[in-house]
C-alpha cells in the first residue's frame, strides 16, 4: 500500500510536536530539580556521604551556695575508629591492644566492622589525658581521638544522695543529676567531613565542626563546710553505735533551704557500682517513713497553744506514770511517772499523759487538722525524686487510743523532711517553707546568674505569739529538761527529744527503736534547725543521749560559721545529780575591781590566774556573762586603777 505524501507529513508534524513537548518537559524537570529542590538533594547527598565523628558538651557544674564545686567535668578522651580508613587492622590492633588493655582479637573484630565509625570501648572509653596523647602519637590511620569528659566528685561521698551519679554517658542517673539531666547536659557537638562509598576522606572536602553547647551551673543551697560537719558527725555515729542508719538534715527555718543533708550508709558517686542499689537509690531524709515519736509533741503543743488550751505556767497536771484509754493503759518512758507538774514541765519532761491530755483538749478534728496544716501526710514538695508522704491515721478511723497515741508521736509515719519542716514552722514564727535545694542556674562561661529559687511559704500555720511561746519550752526542754545533752553555753538552744519503737514483724518492739532530736539556735532568732535520727543504736536508746549530743555538735561548728553571735543571757541549765554532765556557771564581771575584793568574794565556782603588776584587775579572759563549767580558771591581768 503507497502511503502518500499528506500522511507522511502528517506523521513527522506529530513525531516533532511529541520530540518538543518530550524535550520541554525534560526542561521543566530539570529546571524544578536545580533551582526548586536541588539545595534538598544536594543536602541529602552530603548527608549520605558525611561521617560524624562526636563531641560531648561538658556538663554543667554544681557549686554549693559559696561556690564550690561539688561535682564537674574532667578531660576524659575517648579512642574512635573508621574501618575503612584502616588497611592493617592485624597490626593497629596489635599496637592498641597494650594501650587500651583491651584483647588484640577483641579490637581486630570491632576494627573490622562494617561501619562508618566503631567506638573502641569498654578500653578506649573515657581514658586519661596522658593515654589519649599516647595514641595520637602513634598516628595510625582511621584511628580518632575525641574529646570527652567524665563527672568528677571532689569531696567523695559528701551530700553523694543528694547530688547523685551520672552513667558512662555523662547522662543522670540518680539525686540532682537525674533531677536536671536535662539542664545539665547540654547539647552534642561533632566534626564531620565527606567520604565516599568505602568510607575514605573525599580529597579537597573540609571537615565541617560544629562546637557543643555546655550545660548550665547548678548552685545549690548545701554549704560545703556545714555538709562537712554533717557527715563527720553521721560517721562518728555509725562507728560510735553501730546503728541500722543514721539520717541529719540542716535547714535555714526562715527560708526552707538546706544547708547540710546527709545518711548512713552512703556511697561514693564515682563508684557506685560497689555499692548495693538499695543504698545509693534511697535517699533516706526524704525515703524512710517512721513514727516519730515525742519530736511530733511539738505539733501537739503548738496546736494546743494556737487554741489556747493550755496555760503552760499556771496549770497543773498529775501524771501516776500512765494513763488508761478506752481500756488501754499508755505508759510515761518514766517508771512512777512525774506526779504534779506544770504543763511547762510537761513539755520539759516528755511526759506521755500530759500530751494525752492536751490531745483530747484538742480533739481529733483540731489536733489532724493542724497535723495537716504542718505538712504531715503529703510530700513537701522538696526539689529531689523519691520523697515520700508518711502515713496519717484516716480521720474516720481516729478512736480515743489513736487520737491518745497520735498526740505523742505514736502510730503515725512521717519522713525526716517533713518533721524538720513542721518544726521549723513551729519555732519560725508560724510559717511554712517548701523546702529546697537548688539555688540557682548560672551561664558557666560568664557566671551571670539565670534563674533563682525564691523561698516559698505554703501556708501560715500558727500565729508569732504562738510561736514564741513554743521557742521559749522547748529552751526549757534543753536547759532544764530532757534534751540536756544538746545544751550550747551562750546560744539558747531550744529542742525536743524523741524515742520511739520499731514496728517489727507488725508489733512493737522492745528491743529497737528509732531515736531522735530536733535543735534549733538561738531560742529567741532561730537561724539554724538540725534533726537527726538515729535508727536502732547498740547499747542506750534515748534520743537525750543519743542524738542529741550529735545536734550539739553540729551547732557548735556551724552557728559561729554562720555569723550567730553567742547570747549574753539564756535560761540556766539545771544540774542534775548524777547525769555525768559537768555544772556550768557563769563568769563574774571583775574588771575595776581589786585583788582584795575579788578574793573576798570568790566561792568555789572559779579558780584565778594572774598577771602583770598592781592592785587592780584592767581585763579578764574569759569575758563576764561567759557560760563556762565550775572550777574552770579565769585569768586576770593587773594594773593601775584609772
Amino acid at each position: 500500500m503507497k502511503i502518500s505524501q499528506v500522511t507522511v507529513r502528517k506523521r513527522l508534524y506529530i513525531l516533532m510536536v511529541c520530540a518538543v513537548i518530550a524535550f520541554a518537559g525534560l526542561v521543566l524537570r530539570l529546571g524544578y530539580v536545580q533551582l526548586l529542590i536541588g539545595g534538598e538533594i544536594t543536602k541529602k547527598a552530603e548527608d549520605s556521604w558525611r561521617r560524624n565523628i562526636p563531641f560531648e558538651a561538658k556538663r554543667g557544674d554544681i557549686l554549693d551556695r559559696n561556690g564550690t564545686r561539688l561535682a564537674y567535668n574532667i578531660s576524659s578522651p575517648t579512642v574512635y575508629a573508621i574501618p575503612v580508613q584502616i588497611t592493617e587492622k592485624r597490626e593497629t590492633a596489635k599496637k592498641l591492644s597494650g594501650l587500651l588493655g583491651m584483647n588484640e582479637d577483641a579490637l581486630f573484630a570491632l576494627l573490622s566492622k562494617r561501619a562508618s565509625s566503631v567506638e573502641l570501648k569498654p578500653g578506649g572509653r573515657k581514658m586519661t589525658t596522658e593515654k589519649a596523647q599516647e595514641i595520637r602519637n602513634l598516628g595510625l590511620p582511621g584511628i580518632v581521638v575525641s574529646e570527652d569528659n567524665k563527672r568528677y566528685y571532689p569531696y567523695g561521698s559528701l551530700a553523694a544522695h543528694v547530688l547523685g551519679f551520672t552513667g558512662s554517658y555523662n547522662q543522670g542517673l540518680t539525686g540532682l543529676e537525674l533531677q536536671y539531666d536535662q539542664r545539665l547536659t547540654g547539647l552534642r557537638g561533632s566534626v564531620s567531613y565527606l567520604s565516599d562509598a568505602a568510607g575514605r576522606k573525599m580529597p579537597q572536602s573540609s571537615d565541617n565542626y560544629v562546637p557543643p553547647q555546655d550545660g548550665l551551673s547548678l548552685q545549690l543551697t548545701i554549704d560545703q563546710t556545714i555538709q562537712s560537719v554533717v557527715e563527720r558527725e553521721l560517721d562518728q555515729a555509725m562507728l560510735q553505735y553501730q546503728a541500722n542508719s543514721v539520717i541529719a538534715i540542716a535547714m535555714n527555718p526562715n527560708t526552707g533551704e538546706i544547708y547540710a543533708m546527709g545518711s548512713r550508709p552512703t556511697f561514693q558517686p564515682d563508684k557506685y557500682q560497689e555499692t548495693p542499689p538499695q543504698v545509693y537509690n534511697r535517699n533516706l531524709p526524704i525515703w524512710m517513713t517512721y513514727e516519730p515519736g515525742s519530736t511530733f509533741k511539738i505539733i501537739t503543743l503548738a496546736a494546743a497553744i494556737e487554741e489556747g488550751k493550755v496555760n503552760l505556767e499556771h496549770e497543773h497536771f498529775y501524771d501516776p506514770g500512765f494513763v488508761e484509754v478506752a481500756g488501754a493503759k499508755l505508759r510515761c518512758w518514766k517508771k512512777g511517772g512525774h506526779g504534779s507538774q506544770t504543763f511547762l514541765e510537761v513539755v520539759e519532761n516528755s511526759c506521755n499523759p500530759g500530751f494525752v491530755a492536751l490531745g483530747n483538749r484538742l480533739g481529733k478534728e483540731k489536733l489532724f487538722s493542724y497535723i495537716q496544716d504542718f505538712g504531715f501526710g503529703r510530700k513537701t514538695g522538696i526539689d529531689l525524686k523519691g520523697e515520700e508522704n508518711g502515713i496519717l491515721f484516716k480521720l474516720s478511723r481516729v478512736g480515743p487510743v489513736e487520737l491518745a497515741t497520735t498526740a505523742f508521736g505514736q502510730g503515725v509515719s512521717v519522713t525526716p523532711i517533713q518533721q524538720i519542716t513542721a518544726v521549723s514552722a513551729a519555732i519560725n514564727g508560724g510559717k511554712l517553707y517548701k523546702p529546697f535545694v537548688s539555688k540557682s542556674w548560672v551561664q558557666p562561661e560568664t557566671g551571670i546568674l539565670l534563674e533563682e529559687t525564691k523561698p516559698q511559704v505554703v501556708r501560715q500555720v500558727i500565729s508569732p505569739e504562738t510561736s514564741k511561746k513554743v521557742r521559749e519550752a522547748l529552751e526549757k526542754v534543753v536547759a532544764q529538761g530532757t534534751g540536756g545533752k544538746a545544751f550550747l553555753n551562750g546560744y539558747r538552744v531550744g529542742g525536743k527529744t524523741g524515742t520511739a519503737q520499731k514496728v517489727v514483724n507488725g508489733r512493737y518492739s522492745n528491743d529497737e527503736h528509732i531515736v531522735s532530736f530536733i535543735g534549733f539556735a538561738p531560742a529567741d532568732d532561730p537561724q539554724l534547725v538540725v534533726y537527726v535520727a538515729v535508727d536502732n543504736p547498740q547499747g542506750i536508746q534515748f534520743g537525750g543521749v543519743v542524738a542529741a549530743p550529735i545536734v550539739r555538735n553540729i551547732m557548735a561548728d556551724a552557728l559561729p560559721y554562720l555569723g550567730v553571735k553567742p547570747r549574753t543571757v539564756q535560761v540556766e541549765k539545771e544540774y542534775k545529780f548524777g547525769s555525768g554532765e559537768p555544772r556550768t556557771v557563769t563568769v563574774p564581771n571583775l574588771v575595776g575591781k581589786t585583788v582584795s575584793d575579788i578574793y573576798e568574794d570568790m566561792n568555789s565556782n572559779f579558780q584565778l590566774a594572774s598577771s602583770g603588776s598592781g592592785t587592780t584587775v584592767v581585763r579578764q579572759a574569759p569575758v563576764a556573762g561567759s557560760r563556762v563549767e565550775q572550777g574552770s580558771v579565769i585569768r586576770i591581768y593587773l594594773g593601775a586603777a584609772d
